[in-house]
């Protein structure tokens, strides 16, 4: 077992650009969940929409980048309104509903043959990342012994690390607000609030909207460091994997869904590096009749999911969290 490359495997994921793109989309998910009690099942969806407004505007429309990031942040307001309106007077469970639904039919929409011309069809969209990368100013790779980055990672890394610190700050600086507490009494009991003269629809609205954006963060750092904005990326995959991450770190924590998110891929990419070498027939090799080199990438979603399940038997507010944040209504 060659320990160096599973620490070098887990280490390039849990600080490289895919663990960024579900910090920023679990930030998120921890303002429509973790402070308000919003069930958002369709965070993919605004990531989505964020990352072909970018591509569109560029590629279609041949607008300025500046202008295409924010029609692409834009477009994810545009999608808090168009989702909330109609269901944040309802229960939690329509809300939910009616993300996860959206996400998928704007996932089907954007890869459809009809619009191919528009939105690139199952290949999407590639060619606006240029001016992105023309701002790099490092010279080559780094290569730190134990991990290593490419130029291109290492300018996303920069830029991604420092939209997720100002992210962070930006939640902490609400959430001691008074608007930040008004929607925490929300998650515990909305009409308690209602009963005060609170616009509860507002302030979800507001909250729905906020994260949404944050998942519009998350959709532009994607398609940037990807190259290329294509439909199937944005499946209920990524929403999963956000809350999973959101959990992991704890829910209603500033810092809980950067570090689940840290936690959640070093994990990913240390088990598959560790299963991927037991199956490559290298060294001592597990029997074939427990785990084959095709299996490998899939046990280790097994194992990943069962400490999950363990996780959230004997801690179920997450690493950082408090139990009583997870509550949706306290009443």
């Amino acid at each position: 077992m060659d320990f160096g490359t599973v620490i070098d495997a887990a280490l390039s994921q849990a600080l490289g650009p895919q663990a960024i793109v579900f910090a920023l989309a679990a930030i998120g998910l921890n303002i429509h969940f973790g402070y308000t009690g919003l069930l958002n099942f369709g965070q993919a969806g605004f990531m989505a929409v964020a990352g072909f407004g970018l591509a569109v505007s560029v590629v279609k429309l041949d607008l300025p980048f500046a202008l295409a990031v924010v029609i692409g942040l834009l477009m994810s307001v545009i999608l808090a309104f168009v989702l909330g309106v109609p269901t944040l007077r309802l229960r939690a469970d329509y809300l939910a509903i009616a993300t996860i639904a959206t996400a998928e039919i704007l996932r089907l929409v954007l890869g459809a043959v009809e619009f191919k011309d528009f939105f690139g069809g199952s290949n999407g969209l590639n060619g606006f990342v240029g001016p992105f990368q023309d701002l790099n100013p490092y010279g080559g790779p780094l290569d730190l012994g134990i991990v290593s980055w490419s130029r291109a990672d290492l300018w996303s890394l920069t830029v991604g690390w420092v939209l997720v610190a100002l992210s962070c700050l930006l939640v902490w600086s609400l959430m001691r607000s008074p608007w930040g507490r008004v929607l925490r009494s929300i998650r515990e009991d909305e009409d308690a609030v209602r009963s005060l003269g609170k616009n509860v629809f507002g302030y979800k609205l507001q909250a729905l909207i906020l994260g949404g954006v944050f998942g519009g963060l998350a959709g532009l750092f994607h398609v940037l460091k990807q190259g290329s904005a294509v439909p199937t990326d944005f499946n209920t995959t990524f929403t999963f994997y956000a809350y999973a991450a959101l959990l992991v770190g704890g829910a209603a924590r500033v810092l809980g869904p950067v570090i689940g998110s840290i936690l959640f891929w070093f994990l990913v990419a240390g088990l598959g590096s560790i299963f991927g070498q037991l199956t490559d027939g290298s060294g001592v090799d597990l029997p074939t009749w427990i785990m084959t080199d095709t299996q490998a990438s899939l046990v280790r979603f097994i194992v990943l999911g069962l400490g999950l399940m363990l996780l959230m038997i004997f801690r179920p507010q997450g690493i950082f969290g408090d139990r009583r944040e997870i509550a949706i209504d306290a009443r």
